[in-house]
């Protein structure tokens, strides 16, 4: 606010200063000019008025010349500052023909091909991801395998051993109980090692993907489940009304999981707040943790996913902001320009279809 108010009186004030300046001029002119050409010089009071007439008409043309100069600033000066906001549809309407008519014509131009420009980024980034889906398809049918195999050599070996024991132990009770509390000890630390093994194969099993759920609905689901196998105390806040292109979705979702593994790996936080909301011109993602916190020198140790989440917004034309503090927590700020010409995906099937 304080800007534009000095930019105003910077403008309109020092127009109206300089007709006030050129006013005075003129009628100093006149007081000492009239005596030569006039044959009846006119009195002092007469000289006075005159002056003042041609001042004050200097004013009042000066104050509409700077509040014509004024408004077609600041229609540029908004339009400005609607697309630093984020919304790439901001143009400026002049009914009109104006002076500033070429610059409105340029910014107008301007805007649009930068909107363009955003568009076709987000639909390249759209194509990118249903390959990157396709690769996945690819990759969880030889996961499929690789976890079969796993399942064979671990924990099928070991509940085969336990099923082994437990067949011997009538046989013992008979020949040697004294050796039965050992052979319980070691059933006791099969099972609880096979119970270990299939529940790191369980979540290996749980898809990280969106699997034709939208991102709240896989955020509700998704979000406690992460934060309780982590002993993290969450908070879900999702403000979003409409569809998001699935092409954001994908993305974002990709940089929520990021940024939650970098929280468990090196903030040692306790609580998390993720926030998802839904402006008029873009989407916000912000995750927020009570951790340690860290200093710029000390951002190698976690560059790898940040940066990751950089390349992420960029390719969909926003950005991503951080801010950390030691002892305090970090801050992750994700911004999506939404651009109603990006194209949403196929529609999502039920979880029964």
């Amino acid at each position: 606010m304080f800007i534009f108010r000095y930019r105003e009186w910077n403008i309109k004030w020092r127009v109206m200063i300089y007709f006030f300046l050129f006013s005075v001029i003129a009628a100093l002119c006149l007081l000492f000019s009239v005596d030569l050409f006039y044959v009846n010089p006119l009195t002092m009071e007469e000289k006075l008025v005159w002056a003042l007439v041609l001042i004050l008409v200097g004013q009042v043309i000066g104050y509409m010349t700077a509040k014509y100069i004024q408004r077609g600033i600041d229609a540029l000066y908004l339009a400005m500052l609607e697309v630093s906001k984020g919304n790439f549809k901001a143009r400026v309407n002049n009914e009109s023909v104006h002076s500033f008519q070429y610059l409105y014509d340029t910014f107008n131009s301007m805007t649009s091909n930068l909107e363009e420009r955003i568009t076709l980024l987000q639909k390249l980034g759209q194509e990118k991801a249903q390959i990157e889906q396709e690769i996945i398809n690819t990759a969880v049918v030889e996961e499929r395998k690789r976890l079969a195999r796993d399942l064979h050599d671990t924990v099928s070996q070991e509940l085969f051993a336990i099923h082994m024991a437990a067949s011997t132990l009538p046989k013992m009770l008979e020949s040697n109980p004294q050796a039965v509390p050992a052979l319980m000890q070691q059933m006791i630390k099969l099972s609880h090692h096979a119970q270990k093994q299939m529940r790191g194969l369980i979540s290996q099993l749980r898809p990280i993907e969106l699997n034709n759920h939208t991102l709240e609905e896989a955020l509700d689901k998704w979000f406690p489940e992460y934060c309780r196998a982590n002993e993290l105390t969450g908070v879900l806040d999702v403000q979003v009304e409409g569809d998001i292109p699935d092409v954001i979705e994908h993305q974002l979702f990709l940089m929520i999981q990021e940024a939650m593994a970098n929280v468990v790996k090196h903030a040692s936080a306790s609580r998390i707040v993720l926030t998802l909301k839904e402006l008029d011109n873009q989407f916000i993602m912000q995750i927020e943790d009570n951790g340690k916190g860290f200093d710029r020198s000390d951002i190698s140790s976690a560059s790898h996913g940040l940066s990751t989440m950089r390349e992420r917004s960029q390719q969909l034309g926003g950005e991503t902001q951080i801010t950390s503090q030691l002892e305090v927590g970090t801050k992750v700020r994700v911004t999506i320009p939404k651009l109603d010409q990006l194209e949403a995906g196929p529609e999502r099937k039920d979880n029964d279809e």
